[in-house]
């Protein structure tokens, strides 16, 4: 079993790396492993007791937002399919907002939907009353004022990938993550405003964050399975750096992947109807 797991930046990617690299865990080896267009961090864990797939992941800093996370993606997707060795799954993880108070901080939510929640078209053809001259913006008047068309009913593309709910399943028993909607946002959410747009339009929404969607492109371009997990740092809304929990979010990171070696490993790649 070959997983590529894409966080944006190093301290996500390293948080991941040690759940199998820190003294006392199963892994036996990792190593640095260079690609056309991306550099991975190679870690492979010895073949389980019982049988089974020996489980490889490659990880991979691939850069802040969905263009940059669907490019380092594509090129790992693509150097390892050259070599003979593709990946059977793809792991967008990093940490992100959660919408409160359904994803507090510090907990894990698993998508069973990545959605991307700002590619489309602003329209005022909703504005009524709420948009009118000298109003006062509130969060209950924003969506009014500020209608928003996906790409997909402007008769484009896609908006929503789906993971694997059977893998998703059992990922969520074993770590305890919540399962909702996770939303690729290119502009992270910082006003109380925008945060009630979002969940209106996305009720099962659970947290934001700027690369899964990205990273769900690249594998569907692939034929490959995509999972997305992210660990709660902060609320989404109004920016309080003060209140931003980014350690104890990557601990709990790191705790989410120490569980899943035995899922992965067991998991039926083909099973991708249930």
């Amino acid at each position: 079993m070959r997983v590529l797991v894409t966080t944006a930046v190093p301290a996500e990617r390293d948080a991941v790396a040690a759940a199998f690299t820190a003294p006392g865990s199963a892994s036996a080896s990792a190593s640095a492993h260079t690609v056309p267009g991306a550099v991975l961090s190679r870690v492979a864990l010895p073949a389980p007791s019982g049988g089974g797939d020996h489980l490889v992941l490659d990880l991979l800093a691939g850069g802040v937002g969905p263009a940059a996370a669907a490019a380092s993606t594509a090129a790992a997707l693509t150097a390892a399919t050259l070599s003979g060795e593709p990946y059977d799954v793809v792991v967008s993880a990093g940490i992100g907002g959660g919408f409160q108070p359904d994803a507090p901080v510090g907990s894990l939510v698993l998508a069973d939907e990545i959605t991307v929640a700002d590619l489309g078209a602003e329209t005022t053809e909703t504005a009524g009353a709420a948009g009118a001259a000298g109003a006062t913006e509130t969060p209950e008047t924003f969506e009014a004022a500020h209608g928003f068309i996906p790409v997909t009913e402007l008769g484009f593309g896609t908006v929503t990938h789906r993971p694997p709910n059977s893998l998703v399943r059992e990922i969520a028993a074993v770590t305890g993550a919540r399962q909702g909607s996770v939303l690729t946002v290119s502009t992270v959410t910082g006003s109380a405003a925008r945060a009630v747009e979002l969940r209106r339009r996305h009720p099962r929404a659970l947290a934001e964050a700027m690369e899964g969607f990205g990273v769900a492109e690249a594998a569907s371009a692939h034929g490959v399975p995509v999972l997305e997990i992210r660990a709660v740092s902060n609320p989404v809304g109004p920016r309080d750096r003060a209140a931003w929990r980014i350690g104890e979010a990557l601990a709990a990171l790191t705790g989410a992947f120490g569980k899943l070696a035995p899922v992965l490993e067991s998991w039926n790649p083909h099973d991708l109807t249930h």
